[in-house]
């Protein structure tokens, strides 16, 4: 079987000239009203153009990428989500010189300040968070200006080569801040993964969009459950990293052997499509640069459609920052001691019930559609307020409502993701979809990135509460 091609953008589609993105006048209001009103024609267009899709992607090819891009979601998003689980070990490891690293997998709760009615650690959780976030911030940001220049062969293979190296470096690490680096180069693969599978989605039917947002789903919920299974059966957090290093591979493997060659999703442009050479994976041109492509737009197209890209953005940004401060911020203070669980095993539950939310509502994307992100983002930060009102009062008088709350969280975060790129996907002319999906991901990462930084000083604050 050939391997997947880098691909030509394909043949325009008829939403060119009505999407928020295309070439009209409406481009230039780039207001949320009218785009609400496109979507609708979009919706309508994409439900006429459906029964055409056999015609245009056999069942086999379209199994094979809605197979491809989930476990692509899955394998890029796991080191991300496996460091964050780790990040509790990672913190309290204690390194003996010429020895390897054990963590007991349930270690007892260790006051660091027996003053405080919070069982703190020295060191917030939001610190690996950072490590983990900072880079993927960086690339998404930067990513827009010449990331394009490079195929996307070389990216997929710089991905997977971090993300074994994150888990090698942090196994093998005697000290917290070697520990870290590894957990950098695992945020390296993240968001260089992200920004390229995102893009590549442009060129594949808008389907693959809630397999790929399934996958990262089930990234969190595996990943959690792999180390916290592992580990609790007695592994060793080094041996349990080094286990992990068959991810990468099926990343690359889902990539170069999986997908097919991307086939042109537009009737009228088929022709073209079919007729237009084709970019091997590693060449010395790459596709973006071909006459046509998104990346081929303006300064002023691409500031136009950013502009417009404000709408989901913005909403989706305050949905992140608002679910990882509880996450990083609050978690580890939302203890409660008249249970039986202990304070490592209840921060292990929350991060549990946290991903298997994020889980189920990134894969609802066939059941039904939200199109007003900006109410998600209003419920999501209700959360914020209500955990912390109850961080400072502690007025809840049982965990069990504390577990209902963050699947809810989890459930309105990834709700936020899968329907933000898909309303995008569906508002974009084919010229401009991929430009815009890739700047659309830096959505999540900003959030995230913020609430670290706020995480970590409220941390401190909260921990000299008497």
């Amino acid at each position: 079987m050939s391997p997947v091609t880098d691909p030509l953008p394909p043949g325009q589609s008829q939403l060119a000239d009505f999407g928020p993105f295309g070439a009209s006048e409406l481009d230039a209001m780039g207001g949320c009203e009218g785009s609400r009103w496109r979507l609708l024609d979009s919706e309508r267009e994409e439900t006429t153009s459906e029964p055409q899709a056999p015609l245009l992607e056999p069942q086999s090819a379209h199994w094979k990428n809605a197979v491809g891009f989930w476990l692509l979601g899955l394998c890029n998003n796991f080191s991300y989500v496996v460091m964050l689980s780790a990040a509790h070990d990672i913190l309290r490891q204690e390194r003996a010189s010429g020895n390897q690293s054990h963590v007991d997998p349930s270690p007892m709760p260790i006051p660091h300040n027996s003053s405080s009615r919070f069982d703190c650690n020295s060191l917030s959780t939001a610190a690996v968070l950072l490590a983990d976030i900072l880079p993927t911030l960086i690339i998404k940001l930067l990513a827009p200006l010449g990331l394009h220049l490079l195929p996307y062969s070389p990216r997929v293979l710089v991905s997977g080569v971090c993300s074994a190296g994150s888990f090698i470096l942090v196994a093998f690490s005697h000290s917290v801040a070697i520990s870290l680096c590894g957990v950098v180069l695992a945020s390296i693969s993240s968001g260089l993964g992200e920004v390229t599978f995102l893009s590549l989605t442009a060129f594949y039917p808008r389907a693959v969009i809630s397999w790929w947002s399934s996958g990262t789903g089930g990234a969190g919920l595996l990943g959690a459950l792999s180390y916290l299974g592992l580990t609790q059966a007695g592994l060793s957090p080094q041996h349990t990293l080094l286990s992990m290093l068959g991810i990468p591979a099926l990343l690359l493997a889902s990539y170069f052997l999986l997908l097919t060659s991307p086939e042109p999703q537009d009737p009228g442009g088929e022709d073209e499509a079919e007729t237009a050479a084709r970019q091997p994976l590693i060449g010395s041109e790459t596709s973006e640069s071909k006459p046509g492509s998104s990346w081929n737009l303006s300064l002023q197209e691409r500031w136009m459609v950013f502009k417009g890209l404000l709408c989901y953005i913005v909403p989706l940004v305050l949905v992140y920052f608002a679910e990882y401060f509880i996450n990083q911020g609050l978690f580890e203070l939302l203890f409660f001691r008249n249970t039986s669980l202990s304070h490592a095993q209840q921060y292990r539950w929350y991060q549990m019930l946290y991903q298997a939310g994020v889980f189920a509502s990134r894969s609802s994307l066939r059941c039904f559609h939200i199109r007003f992100i900006w109410v998600l983002a209003l419920l999501q930060c209700l959360n914020l307020a209500f955990l912390l009102a109850d961080v400072l009062l502690t007025f809840l008088p049982s965990i069990y409502i504390v577990f209902l709350i963050i699947l809810y969280e989890g459930l309105l975060g990834g709700a936020a993701y899968v329907n933000t790129f898909h309303n995008i996907a569906l508002e974009t002319s084919d010229q401009h979809r991929e430009f815009a999906m890739a700047a659309a991901c830096i959505s999540d990462t900003l959030g995230i990135s913020l609430s670290g930084v706020l995480a970590l000083p409220l941390h401190d604050f909260l921990c000299q509460l008497p």
